[in-house]
C-alpha cells in the first residue's frame, strides 16, 4: 500500500477558512472529512486540520510515518506575483505605525513563504507524530482545476475555476485534455467575483463566506432595478475582460461594502433576515452579474478551445443558480460541478493532481466521511436510556410517518464531504405542501422563512417532475420545476421563480435512501422528499450520533433515524415506543 495524505490547512500562508483532509491508498481516495464536522465550529476559521488528519489515519489503521507523501494544495510561493497589491494597500492605511506594523508582517510571509513555507506546517504533525513525511506543496487553484476534471467523465474539458483568491489568482482557465491541465487566462487578485459578492453578500447583512448562499436565494425574489444597475456597471465592468477592483482593491470587504454605500446612497442593512423591495433588487442585479460574466467567460473560452463540455470549481460555483447558467449556454453540452468547489475540496484536487485524468474514478458519491455501526448506536441510546424500534420495514414505516407529516432527522452511513446532505445526514419532510416548508424552516432549521428547501429524487423521476433534467447526484445546479408538477411540491420550489436544486439518487449510488424514496412513492405517489443538512442554524451537518441525538431533542424533529434504530417523541409518534433499550420487531 501506499498512503498519501493531503490536507488544507487554514493557518497564516494558507487560507483561512474550511480546513480539511483527504487519505488516498494507491491512489484511490478512501477517507476524506471537513475539520468543521470535528470542532463543531462552522468553517473551521484559522484551523489547522489536526482532528481531520488524525481521522484520516485512525480510519486506515495507520500512522503519520506509514504515509509516503504530504500534499499541500497550496504553494505560498505564489503569493509573490501579488506583492505590489499588499505593498499598496500599505499606503491606505491611517497612522504610520500600522503601515510599519503592516509592512514587517508581509516582509515575515514573504521571507517564510520563500525559504521556509511548510515549517509551520511541520511542526502542527510533529504533535501527530514523527518524523514528518516529504511535504509537497502545489496551487491552489490548479488543486481546485483537477476536481472539476479528473473525477468527471469528460475526455476533454474548458475548466473555469473562481474564487475570492488562491495565492494570487481569482479566476482561471484552463485547457483539460487526457495529458492534464494547461492555464489559459488567469485574472488575479484582487480582481474577483468571489469577493465581489462577499462584498454584496456583508453589505445585505450577511457574513462573507457564510451568507453567500443566502443572497443566492433572495436574487429570484428580486427585479430588474435600472437604477441599482445602472450605479453598478458604472463602477465595474462585467463580461469575459470583467474589472470589479473598485469593490475589491482593498484588503476584505469593509472597502466594498464603503463604496456599495457610496454608490447605492443608503447605509448596509441590518442581519435581521428580512429585506425591503430596494434589497431584494440589489441581491438580484449582482446574481445577474455575475452569471453574465461567467456565461460570456465560457461561451469565449468553449468556442475558442472547440469544446462543448466544461469542468467547474471553487467556492463561487457554490452559487447554484451560475451554474444553471453555464449549462444553459448555446456553446455547453456537458456540465460538470465539483460538488466539494469550495477550498475543502482541495485535499480531493491534492491527491489526485498527480495522477493522469483517466486513472481517476468518477465523482458518483461524496460519501468518504466516518461511519457508525448499530452496535454503537444502540449502547448509546441504551446508556442514556432512550426508548428506540428496529422495525424490519424501517423505510416504509419512514416514509408512512413523512408522509402523515412527521419531521425525519435520518442519520446512516458514512457522512458526507461538502455542504450539502445527500441522504446520509439529512432532515426529511414531506416535499408537497407550503405547511411541509414553513414548519421545517420555523421550528426545525430556525431560518428565515423565504428560504427555500431542495429535493431528492429517484434519477428515474426527473425527467418527469424537471425542465431539461440531467443527472444531478450532489444538489449542485438548478433546474426549471416542470410547470404540471409545481403545486405536486411547494415545499420545494423556489416560491420566486419555480426552480430547485435536486438530488437525483440511483439504487447503487445510496440502496437504503434510494428504498425510503420508493416506500415514500408507494404511500403518496411522489418519489420525491424535502432533503436539507442535518444541523441547527449556524452549526456545521451533524456527524456523530450524539449530536444527532442533541438536535433530534434540541429541534422540531418528530422521528430520528439512526442506521437501523428508529426513535419517536412521545407526543408526535405514530406507533407506541419501546421501553429505554428495548428492540421491537415490526411484523413483515
Amino acid at each position: 500500500m501506499s498512503y498519501h495524505l493531503a490536507f488544507k490547512p487554514a493557518i497564516d500562508l494558507y487560507g483561512q477558512h474550511d480546513p480539511s483532509a483527504a487519505l488516498f491508498d494507491d491512489g484511490e481516495l478512501v477517507f476524506a472529512v471537513e475539520e468543521e464536522r470535528l470542532t463543531r465550529e462552522k468553517h473551521a476559521v484559522d484551523t489547522f486540520p489536526e482532528r481531520a488528519i488524525r481521522a484520516c489515519l485512525e480510519y486506515e489503521g495507520i500512522g503519520l510515518t506509514d504515509v509516503e507523501k504530504i500534499v499541500l494544495p497550496y504553494d505560498p510561493s505564489l503569493r509573490s506575483n501579488i506583492l505590489g497589491h499588499y505593498l499598496k494597500n500599505t499606503r491606505q492605511l491611517d497612522s504610520t505605525l500600522r503601515k510599519v506594523s503592516h509592512l514587517q508582517n508581509v516582509a515575515r510571509d514573504q521571507f517564510m513563504a520563500r525559504f521556509m513555507p511548510t515549517r509551520i506546517v511541520e511542526s502542527r504533525l510533529e504533535r501527530i507524530d514523527t518524523p514528518v513525511p516529504p511535504i509537497e506543496c502545489r496551487s491552489h487553484h490548479e488543486c481546485h482545476a483537477v476536481t472539476a476534471f479528473h473525477p468527471s467523465t469528460f475526455e476533454e474539458a474548458l475548466v473555469v475555476t473562481i474564487d475570492a483568491k488562491g495565492e494570487y489568482e481569482s479566476t482561471v482557465v484552463w485547457h483539460a485534455t487526457p495529458g492534464g491541465l494547461e492555464r489559459v487566462r488567469t485574472y488575479e487578485h484582487p480582481n474577483s467575483w468571489g469577493l465581489f459578492y462577499a462584498a454584496v453578500t456583508n453589505y445585505l447583512g450577511y457574513r462573507m463566506y457564510n451568507g453567500e448562499g443566502k443572497v443566492m436565494g433572495l436574487a429570484p425574489y428580486g427585479e430588474d432595478n435600472p437604477a441599482i444597475e445602472r450605479r453598478l456597471r458604472e463602477a465595474i465592468e462585467t463580461g469575459v475582460d470583467y474589472d470589479v477592483t473598485s469593490l475589491t482593491g482593498r484588503w476584505g470587504t469593509e472597502h466594498g461594502v464603503d463604496t456599495l454605500e457610496e454608490l447605492l446612497g443608503r447605509p448596509p442593512s441590518e442581519p435581521t433576515g428580512e429585506f425591503d423591495q430596494f434589497e431584494k433588487d440589489l441581491a438580484h442585479t449582482a446574481q445577474k452579474l455575475l452569471e453574465e460574466s461567467v456565461a460570456e467567460l465560457v461561451e469565449t473560452y468553449a468556442r475558442r478551445l472547440g469544446t462543448s463540455n466544461v469542468g467547474l470549481a471553487g467556492g463561487v460555483v457554490l452559487n447554484c443558480k451560475l451554474n444553471k447558467a453555464v449549462r444553459e449556454l448555446p456553446a455547453v453540452d456537458d456540465v460538470f460541478v465539483q460538488p466539494v468547489a469550495h477550498d475543502a475540496g482541495l485535499a480531493l484536487g491534492g491527491g489526485w493532481i498527480d495522477q493522469r485524468p483517466a486513472d481517476v474514478e468518477p465523482m458518483t458519491t461524496a460519501y468518504w466521511g466516518p461511519e457508525y455501526d448499530s452496535d454503537e448506536i444502540r449502547t448509546l441510546l441504551e446508556t442514556n436510556k432512550v426508548a428506540y424500534s428496529e422495525p424490519n420495514d424501517l423505510e416504509r414505516q419512514v416514509a408512512e410517518l413523512i408522509a402523515d407529516g412527521a419531521l425525519v432527522g435520518w442519520f446512516q452511513g458514512r457522512a458526507e464531504l461538502g455542504p450539502r446532505a445527500l441522504g446520509n445526514r439529512s432532515i426529511l419532510a414531506d416535499p408537497r405542501t407550503e405547511a411541509s416548508r414553513d414548519r421545517v424552516n420555523r421550528f426545525v432549521k430556525h431560518r428565515e422563512e423565504w428560504r427555500p428547501f431542495a429535493p431528492s429524487m429517484h434519477e428515474s423521476a426527473a425527467e418527469t417532475y424537471l425542465e431539461n433534467a440531467t443527472e444531478s447526484p450532489f444538489m449542485i445546479d438548478t433546474f426549471d420545476v416542470s410547470q404540471e408538477h409545481r403545486d405536486d411540491l411547494e415545499a420545494i420550489v423556489h416560491p420566486a421563480d419555480d426552480t430547485t436544486r435536486p438530488q437525483t439518487v440511483r439504487e447503487e449510488q445510496n440502496p437504503r435512501y434510494y428504498r425510503l424514496l420508493e416506500e415514500f412513492e408507494n404511500v403518496t405517489g411522489v418519489p420525491v422528499l424535502l432533503n436539507t443538512s442535518f444541523n441547527d442554524n449556524g452549526e456545521p451537518i451533524v456527524n456523530t450520533p450524539t449530536e444527532a441525538l442533541k438536535d433530534f431533542y434540541g429541534m422540531g424533529l418528530d422521528v430520528l433515524v439512526l442506521e437501523d434504530c428508529l426513535v419517536t417523541k412521545p407526543a408526535s409518534s405514530n406507533t407506541p415506543p419501546a421501553r429505554a433499550g428495548e428492540t421491537v420487531l415490526a411484523d413483515d
